[in-house]
């Protein structure tokens, strides 16, 4: 494999307190209260398509409270952060191996820049594809085509690494492996149901597969 795409948020990053602090400041403005924990489902998913499928919004209703929660999260959300022990490191010693390195996210492209920097990942990409503020670029098959096309690489040189099962499915759209991360937001099964063709349970253990292959 020559070129390495990776998810952001619980894969390189742990953004729980930021998504789900503004994912319940959203949804207060809709007169709705949930815990945090009841809002793990957030982390990874395109937010519009989440706020339709959790809370039965219209799209009129979710394209509101994803305006809502970039309210709070372009100040503060955002780095209510914090990246995993040994992710930088990890992009360092693949970067050191000769490998081309792509942030591959759902997330604006503007927020996943300003985390990459923030928490010393973006020295070693050589690429960051997000999403559009007004919407584009949210489908995950639609991030790996364009961080495919843009890098010039074959799909049967690239894997894709993430933790949700839209990560899975972006990269099979596309004709790409994918490993799972399950130290990230999967729920139990997820990955597996969805054909992820490896699956790491630690930064480590990605560590030793993605220099296996």
């Amino acid at each position: 494999m020559r070129y390495f795409l990776f998810d952001l948020d619980g894969t390189l990053t742990d953004p729980k307190e930021g998504i789900t602090k503004c994912v319940q400041y959203a949804l207060r403005r809709f007169g709705i209260e949930r815990e945090s924990d009841e809002l793990l489902c957030f982390i990874g998913p395109p937010l519009k398509e989440q706020f339709m499928n959790y809370c039965g919004f219209t799209r009129e209703q979710a394209e509101e409270a994803v305006k809502v929660y970039r309210e709070r999260f372009a100040p503060i959300g955002i780095f209510e952060n914090r990246a995993y022990d040994g992710a930088a490191e990890l992009l360092g010693e693949l970067k050191a191996a000769g490998k081309t390195l792509a942030l591959a996210t759902s997330k604006p492209q503007i927020f996943a820049e300003r985390i990459a920097k923030k928490y010393g990942l973006e020295p070693y990409l050589d690429l960051i594809v997000g999403s559009e503020l007004d919407g584009r670029l949210t489908d995950k098959a639609q991030v790996v085509a364009e961080v495919l096309a843009r890098l010039g690489a074959k799909p049967e040189e690239a894997v894709m690494i993430g933790d949700r099962e839209h990560d899975v499915m972006g990269a099979k759209a596309n004709g790409v492996k994918c490993v799972g991360v399950s130290f990230g937001y999967a729920q139990p099964g997820e990955l597996e149901a969805a054909g992820a063709d490896w699956i790491a349970g630690s930064m480590d253990g990605l560590r030793d597969l993605l220099f296996s292959l």
